[in-house]
């Protein structure tokens, strides 16, 4: 038997490292989190992408008491940008959310299985990686692809 090991490489910053359209979509994210419609779990969740159109679109986690019928807010704006625009490839997602408290989150989240899931069908449908920037008051990560996330990736290759 023989032992692989799995490495990610992820960068953490703060938000003035960031470029200004980063910095930005950064902003969009915890603006969302005020949309968030979150009465069970109090735990809002904001979400920016942007299009290789320069286009930004925005989503926020809806719940709903009959679970699972919500929607996390990373899957609300990818799913929302491939409506609107099914041709044009996603290059950033940027993610926000606030605690039970209702104050920003000190360290960065990450998606869920599902949302990564979803984030790999949108890399692998633009045939690119998407800049994934995880925003934490401590710090943010900076992750360019998926796979620094779900190294073993479910996908039809």
């Amino acid at each position: 038997m023989e032992s692989i090991e799995l490495k990610s490489v992820i960068m953490a910053c703060h938000l003035e490292e960031l470029t200004t359209e980063e910095q930005h979509l950064v902003e969009l994210a915890i603006e969302a989190t005020n949309r968030s419609y979150a009465p069970y779990s109090r735990f809002c969740v904001g979400a920016a992408v942007r299009l290789a159109n320069g286009v930004e679109v925005v989503g926020c986690n809806q719940e709903n008491v009959a679970y699972p019928s919500g929607l996390c807010a990373e899957r609300t704006a990818l799913f929302s940008a491939g409506a609107q625009y099914p041709d044009t490839p996603v290059e950033m997602l940027a993610i926000a959310a606030k605690g039970t408290d209702g104050e920003l989150q000190y360290e960065p989240i990450a998606p869920c299985g599902s949302c990564r899931q979803v984030i790999i069908e949108a890399e692998t449908r633009a045939k690119h990686p998407i800049r994934i920037l995880l925003y934490g008051k401590k710090c943010i990560y900076v992750i360019d692809g998926i796979e620094k996330l779900m190294p073993l990736t479910f996908s039809e290759f």
